[in-house]
């Protein structure tokens, strides 16, 4: 299926638009497990249900974005990343709405859907980002892993890095954000 799905994916980027028909169907299920796994993440999972955030990233996804693709990981990468971003402005939507402070985030779980409930996405996110302007790959192995949920074996696809490589890196880049978070927002240095 991943031969398919890298084929639709390179007829798609041609501009062939049966590609992106043929293509739907065979990542959907893929999508709605991410977009669940984001949603098991969420303190008011109610507010946006996971065919909802599928839908909306597919509409990104496919909205004349010009994305080169690789293969079935890098569009899952792609997507997932389309799917925290929209995660974080319905966040800060909802924010802004309640202006309630913020909580707390407890990252000492954060692996691939198991982060608590009531993590904060938009600390974790600023923490995401300040990670990534200091380390852009542990910051992108973070997201794979966190938010794509893609294995190991698939984020060494993507990044064309060792298991050992990763896991270190994952390990390393966790404990920061974790750090990041809990010591009053402030990144380390």
């Amino acid at each position: 299926m991943s031969d398919n799905v890298t084929d639709l994916l390179l007829r798609w980027r041609e501009g062939e638009r049966s590609a992106l028909d043929a293509l739907v169907p065979l990542v959907y299920d893929e999508l709605h497990r991410i977009a669940d796994a984001h949603m098991r993440r969420e303190r008011d999972p109610a507010s946006l249900q996971p065919t909802a955030l599928v839908h909306e990233a597919f509409i990104k996804l496919t909205a004349g974005a010009d994305v080169d693709w690789r293969d079935r990981s890098h569009f899952l990468a792609v997507a997932a990343r389309m799917m925290r971003q929209i995660l974080v402005d319905h966040g800060r939507r909802q924010h802004a709405r309640k202006r309630d402070g913020g909580e707390r985030v407890t990252l000492a779980a954060l692996d691939a859907g198991e982060s608590p409930r009531d993590t904060d996405l938009l600390a974790l996110d600023q923490a995401m980002q300040r990670l990534a302007g200091i380390d852009a790959r542990r910051a992108q192995i973070v997201e794979l892993r966190v938010f794509g949920g893609l294995d190991f074996a698939e984020i060494g696809e993507v990044m064309q890095l060792s298991r050992a490589t990763l896991d270190r890196e994952f390990r390393t880049a966790r404990l920061w954000l974790f750090h990041a978070i809990s010591v009053d927002g402030a990144a380390p240095s």
